[in-house]
């Protein structure tokens, strides 16, 4: 490969500055004599998708299939959905590998590609397109993708992915300030009409900013879809000590929690924290349920009987939150 010198020290990849931290066509970057193709096969380069290259110090994420999309794309295609959800800080919703979600206006044709996820609008392609700028042929600036704003992408995400994924992903943008409730229902009346759009307001009453992690969100709905009252997520308990308790997720009509833990201790001593807070919260008169990651993978359906139980017991009937 052309990686060591004769004396067997590390050879320093030989990156043109042009090309330098940046993503481009490998096409290009031959015909103007930046690389040879045999150069392009190099350790100092990421094969992203066809023809298009990455500096191979780039990290493999979202933003960078993002980065490469753009660069295959007619102007006037949008980053949209969990894709443009992505490039507004919410990590979670997408990865390196996942398909890239792209809006496309019904005036662009834009042909089936591996790795797109293409959506149509009826929108006229936005001019100028901030997309475009830098170095022909090399990427656009992470922060100068053209995408939907954290509103839309809300609305599209709900629209196009599963239920429980999609909440997780409205949960973030709303804890984390980049859109809020009025906006997700002045949205939805936008959008009267529109298919998904009834979908979209189902999603969004279900989510809630409170929620921690994606896991805490997978795991309230699917608590919620397999039939179960919805539960408030960090509901705050008040103990007669006068300390502040937050469940990850209570029903406080029936004082039932559920805590989520994705390394819960099989055999945690007494001293654990969390065990701590277990016993206080049950000294206050709460039957608290742990769900460490494992069941939620493994025995799920078990662990809504659990849950289903404890609420049945506490007074719950099945004609409540259905």
């Amino acid at each position: 490969m052309g990686t060591r010198t004769l004396f067997g020290m590390p050879r320093i990849a030989n990156r043109p500055t042009p090309l330098a931290w940046q993503v481009f066509r490998g096409s290009e970057a031959v015909q103007r004599s930046l690389l040879t193709e045999h150069q392009l096969r190099g350790s100092a380069w990421t094969q992203v998708r066809h023809d298009v290259y990455a500096d191979a110090r780039l990290d493999r994420d979202h933003a960078l299939a993002c980065q490469a999309v753009v660069l295959r794309l007619p102007p006037g295609v949008m980053i949209a959905g969990p894709s443009a959800s992505f490039l507004h800080g919410v990590d979670h919703a997408a990865s390196y590998t996942d398909e890239v979600h792209v809006l496309v206006p019904r005036s662009v044709r834009v042909g089936t590609q591996r790795g797109i996820r293409v959506h149509s609008s009826p929108l006229d392609p936005p001019s100028p397109d901030p997309s475009r700028s830098g170095v022909p042929g090399s990427r656009p600036q992470h922060a100068t993708l053209l995408r939907s704003g954290p509103t839309e992408a809300a609305w599209e995400t709900a629209v196009w992915l599963e239920p429980v994924r999609a909440v997780g992903i409205v949960d973030t943008l709303l804890a984390r300030h980049l859109t809020d409730a009025d906006a997700l229902r002045a949205i939805v009346s936008a959008n009267e009409g529109r298919p998904g759009n009834r979908r979209a307001s189902w999603v969004f009453d279900l989510a809630d900013p409170a929620a921690r992690s994606p896991s805490e969100s997978h795991l309230r709905i699917r608590l919620v879809l397999a039939g179960l009252p919805r539960p408030v997520a960090r509901h705050p308990v008040r103990l007669p000590t006068g300390r502040l308790l937050h469940p990850d997720l209570a029903w406080p009509e029936f004082r039932v929690a559920v805590e989520y833990d994705g390394q819960w201790p099989a055999d945690a001593d007494r001293s654990h924290p969390d065990r701590d807070r277990l016993q206080q919260l049950a000294a206050a008169g709460w039957l608290v349920l742990p769900a460490p990651a494992h069941r939620l993978h493994r025995d799920f359906p078990a662990l809504v009987r659990q849950v289903r139980s404890a609420l049945t017991a506490r007074g719950w009937r099945t004609t409540r939150g259905r």
